[in-house]
C-alpha cells in the first residue's frame, strides 16, 4: 500500500518502479506500507546504512591488508631477536665451558696429572 498524504488516499503500491512515480504522489509525502515510514527517511535510512556497511568493508580490507604487510615484516625482527638470543647463549655456553676447563685443570695440576705445568713434583713412571 501507497498512502498519500496530499490526497489522503491509499494507492495499490507500483510495483514496476522501485519508488513512486511523483505523478501518484510526491516522496515527501508518501509513505509506505504503514503510515508513519517516510519514503524520503525510508530512502536516507537505507543510504545511510549501505554507506556505513561499505565503509566497514573497506576499512577492514584496509586493515587486514596493512597487518599482512606488518606480519611479513615481523618475522625478520622476530628472527633477529631469536638470532641474538641465540648467540648470548653460545656465548654464554662457551665462558662456563672456558671457567669448567680451568677448574679442571686446576685440580690436574694439584694432583699432578697435568703435562705442561710448572710444578717441580711430577709422577715418576718406571718403565
Amino acid at each position: 500500500c501507497l498512502w498519500c498524504y496530499t490526497n489522503n488516499t491509499c494507492i495499490d503500491y507500483p510495483v514496476r518502479s522501485i519508488l513512486p512515480p511523483s505523478s501518484l504522489c510526491s516522496l515527501s509525502n508518501a509513505r509506505w506500507g504503514v503510515c508513519w515510514i517516510n519514503f524520503e527517511a525510508l530512502i536516507i535510512a537505507i543510504a545511510v546504512v549501505a554507506g556505513i556497511i561499505l565503509v566497514s568493508i573497506a576499512v577492514c580490507c584496509c586493515y587486514c591488508c596493512y597487518c599482512r604487510k606488518r606480519s611479513k615484516s615481523r618475522p625478520d625482527e622476530e628472527e633477529e631477536r631469536l638470532a641474538r638470543k641465540r648467540e648470548e647463549r653460545r656465548l654464554q655456553s662457551l665462558q662456563r665451558k672456558h671457567e669448567r676447563k680451568q677448574k679442571h685443570d686446576e685440580i690436574r695440576k694439584k694432583y699432578g696429572l697435568l703435562q705442561d705445568s710448572d710444578n717441580p713434583y711430577s709422577r715418576f713412571e718406571n718403565e
